[in-house]
Parts: C-alpha cells; sequence; structure tokens
C-alpha cells in the first residue's frame, strides 16, 4: 500500500509560518535587549530632573541664614515643586532638612543613588521600580552644585513607576509596529527568494508522484544559478528519467507477457509461408500466377507483425516538448499518412476549425491521430460490397479546461469482447492477426500530455475522444 501523500493545505501552515513566528521573535528578542537600556535611561534621568528641582530648593536655603525662619508656604510650595516630601541638604559637616507643614512618614522606603552610573545598577533599579507594588517611598541621592554637596530628596515612587509603565507601553507598540514591518518585508524578500521556489518544488513532486506517467508534470526549471535552481533542474532531470523508465517498463512487461504468443503466431505464419514456397518453386507457371499472391500476403502478414512489436519495444519515452499547435494542419498530415486523404474508397472530413490551437508535442500528437485513422481505415476497408458510404470525421471543440478532439468512422464498429481490453497491448486488437499496440500507444501519448483517450458512445461506428488539456507548461 501506497504512503498517503501529504497536502499543503495553505501557504501560511508550513515553512512561511515558521518563518514569520522567526522573524518576529528574533526582532522583538532585539527590541527586549535594547529595552532594558533604554528603560534604565529614562528613569536615570527622570530623576535627575527631581533632583535638579531639589539643588534649586537648596540654593535657596544657603541664601538664608536661618532656615527655621522660612514661611511655611514657602517651604511646601519648594518641596511641591519638586514632587518631594521632604529635602535633606548635607554640606560641609552641616545638614538642613525641609519637609512638609504635615509630615508623611514613609512605610517603605527604596534608595536610588544617582552617583552609581554602571548599567547593570540603573537596569535593575529600573526593573525594581518597574515590578514594585505602590506605596513605597523613594529616596533620591545625588551630588549638590556645590563642592562636598550633598542632596537628598524623599518621594513617592508611584509617579516615577506610572510613567514608566507608559514609557513601557509606547516602547512595547513602536516595538510591535517596526516587528511588523520588518518581517513583512524580510518574507516578502524570502518568500520571492526561497519560499515560492520550495512550495513549487514542493508541489511538483506531491503532483507527479500521483501520476508519474504524465509528461505534462515533469518541471520546468528556472534559470536560476544558485543552489534552487540546480535543485530544480536535478529535479527536472530526475522526473524525466522515471518517467521515460516507467514507460520503457511497460513497454518491456507487455513483450514479456506477448512472447510466447509472438512466438506461437509467427512460427505458424512463417511455416505456411514456407510449405507455399516449396509448392510455388514446383508448380508451373498457371499455379505460380495462383499461389503467388497467397505467399506475398502470408510473408507480409508475419514482417507486419513482427515489425509492430518491434516498433513497441523501441518506442521512444522521451518527454514531450509542448509548443502551440495548430490542429487542422496536423490533422490534414495525420490522414494522409494514415492514407485516408484522396482514398477512392473512404470520405475523410476534416471538421477542426482553422483556428483551432491545442499545446503539445506535435510529433506525439500527431502519431496517436495517425494511429486512430488508420484503425478507422482498415476497419471500414472490411465493410463487405462497393458503393457503401464509408466515412472519417475528425472534430474538436473546447471545453471549459480541455480541447476534444474525436475520430468518428460508420465502419461495423466495436464488439464487446474487444471493447474489454481495447488498449491492452497485444490484447485489444479488432482485427486478426493484430497486435493491438497501436492504441496501446495512442492512449500513452494522451497520458504523457496529462489528457486521456477513451472510447466514445456512439449509435453507428466508432469515436475515439482525445481529451487534452488547454493550457500546458511551454519549454
Amino acid at each position: 500500500m501506497k504512503d498517503q501523500i501529504p497536502a499543503i493545505n495553505s501557504r501560511f501552515s508550513g515553512l512561511s509560518s515558521k518563518l514569520i513566528i522567526t522573524i518576529i521573535g528574533v526582532i522583538m528578542l532585539v527590541e527586549i535587549v535594547i529595552y532594558l537600556p533604554s528603560l534604565a535611561s529614562f528613569r536615570t534621568t527622570w530623576l535627575e530632573d527631581r533632583l535638579r528641582v531639589g539643588i534649586v530648593a537648596a540654593r535657596v536655603l544657603d541664601a538664608v541664614p536661618d532656615v527655621m525662619a522660612l514661611p511655611r508656604e514657602l517651604t511646601d510650595r519648594l518641596l511641591l515643586s519638586a514632587g518631594a516630601d521632604a529635602i535633606v541638604y548635607r554640606r560641609e559637616g552641616q545638614s538642613q532638612l525641609i519637609e512638609l507643614t504635615e509630615p508623611v512618614t514613609p512605610e517603605r522606603a527604596v534608595t536610588a543613588d544617582l552617583r552609581q552610573r554602571d548599567l547593570p545598577s540603573q537596569i535593575a533599579g529600573a526593573l525594581d521600580t518597574l515590578l514594585a507594588g505602590p506605596g513605597r517611598t523613594l529616596r533620591i541621592v545625588g551630588e549638590g552644585d556645590m563642592n562636598e554637596s550633598l542632596l537628598e530628596l524623599l518621594m513617592p515612587e508611584e509617579p516615577l513607576r506610572r510613567e514608566m509603565i507608559d514609557y513601557s507601553r509606547s516602547i512595547v507598540l513602536v516595538s510591535l509596529g517596526i516587528a511588523a514591518v520588518t518581517a513583512f518585508a524580510l518574507y516578502m524578500l524570502v518568500s520571492t527568494l526561497f519560499i515560492d521556489p520550495v512550495l513549487r518544488l514542493t508541489a511538483n513532486m506531491l503532483a507527479f508522484r500521483k501520476a508519474p506517467e504524465n509528461g505534462a508534470l515533469i518541471l520546468n526549471p528556472s534559470l536560476r544559478r544558485d543552489e534552487i535552481g540546480i535543485l530544480e533542474r536535478e529535479l527536472a532531470a530526475m522526473e524525466s528519467e522515471l518517467f521515460a523508465m516507467l514507460r520503457q517498463r511497460r513497454h518491456l512487461a507487455d513483450l514479456g507477457l506477448a512472447v510466447a504468443k509472438i512466438n506461437h503466431d509467427l512460427r505458424n505464419t512463417l511455416t505456411a509461408a514456407q510449405l507455399l514456397s516449396d509448392q510455388v518453386a514446383t508448380l508451373d507457371d498457371p499455379k505460380v500466377q495462383r499461389l503467388a499472391p497467397r505467399l506475398v500476403m502470408t510473408l507480409d502478414k508475419a514482417i507486419g507483425f513482427a515489425q509492430s512489436v518491434l516498433d513497441y519495444g523501441r518506442e521512444a519515452a522521451k518527454p514531450p516538448q509542448f509548443t502551440p499547435i495548430p490542429l487542422r494542419a496536423l490533422v490534414e498530415d495525420a490522414g494522409f499518412e494514415a492514407r485516408v486523404t484522396n482514398n477512392p474508397l473512404i470520405a475523410f472530413d476534416n471538421l477542426v476549425p482553422e483556428d483551432f490551437q491545442i499545446v503539445g508535442d506535435a510529433g506525439q500528437i500527431g502519431r496517436l491521430l495517425v494511429n486512430l485513422l488508420k484503425n478507422a481505415r482498415e476497419a471500414l476497408e472490411t465493410v463487405p460490397g462497393e458503393g457503401q458510404d464509408r466515412l472519417i470525421s475528425v472534430t474538436a471543440e473546447a471545453q471549459a479546461e480541455n480541447a476534444v478532439i474525436s475520430v468518428i468512422d460508420n465502419g461495423p464498429g466495436l464488439p464487446p469482447r474487444a471493447r474489454e481490453n481495447l488498449f491492452v497491448a497485444f490484447e485489444g486488437s479488432v482485427r486478426s492477426g493484430g497486435t493491438g499496440l497501436g492504441l496501446a500507444i495512442a492512449r500513452e501519448i494522451a497520458e504523457a500530455h496529462g489528457g486521456r483517450l477513451e472510447l466514445g458512445e456512439t449509435a453507428t461506428g466508432t469515436r475515439f475522444d482525445i481529451t487534452l488539456p488547454l493550457q500546458q507548461t511551454i519549454a
């Protein structure tokens, strides 16, 4: 039993989706690496702004001999401008404190020392602030604007945390936008260079595996010179070799099954010819005149039988070369070769429109038509009597996706027994002594073009329908 052939569900169900996810993941990872120093810088800048306001307040303290003499209204305004609950100013071993009229007692305090400028400490402090819960008090420590001066600000941490969350949200939105645009641009580039060719190769391999006898499915490689171009050309060569090997194997198998029949029929035919030739050699002229035609006919029969078998065994298994074909002219040539054109006993009607075209291998399609027309001629030649209206006609019509070519004759038709093995080599012959190879070869040619050859239903005579795709790949 053959393994179930996998199907490509959609463009984004395989390699493409993995590529998009990988690109977005890498971009987001890079954004995270950039985000942490950026967040630490935002926090440091925010703290330095508050510290500068505190330095302005410290200058006011330096200008006043007695801090306790400052009005409460002024100190509250200084603290509110800095957003602080209290300011401690230390210089020359002395400390001065400014606090609100109604002092705030901190429950939890965390120190942010701006004198530490190393990046790991800043990143650790930023993450601590971002992940901390509400209710903490921030103790900002930094140098003043005078030598050996130190400034401390006590303030709620929640305003800093809210602004850091807003900043992080903006960074995330910008990062997602950058990731989406970059992923789309990279995907379109990679898709054009790699994904589309890989999908084309995958689809071709799946289709060719289902019907390796269909020459229309052999990959038409591009002109790329990179690894994918090499892969396309090697795959096309492999499919061509497999196509040829399968056809050759079928021919060899058919020949092997027919060896006994060939030997028996050929031996009997040649034996009869030998007996007749012996009689001719001993008879006078009147009998020679009577027996000579039989001798020639018998020998021709043996030679034709052997020749048809050899032709089938040597049948070329080359894939078809697809080109546009004017069908009416091809039918005219096939009729001439099959000896139905200008035949004194048989009328031939080429009913194909003048502008009707198909896409295929002209040589192979021509041979297919010759085989069908020859079979039709031989069938009509068996009709007894003279003056009979013997007719062979060829028609063509375009359907939705296919072209249907019909070869019709008004002969005696096919007996039911002949229909059973009609397209089987050495089994499908209707005539006595025939090999049945013509229809077998015709069927192979139709299948190699992605089409089919079928026996059509008709009230009288015989009709064969050739169905070929209208659109094919032109090499």
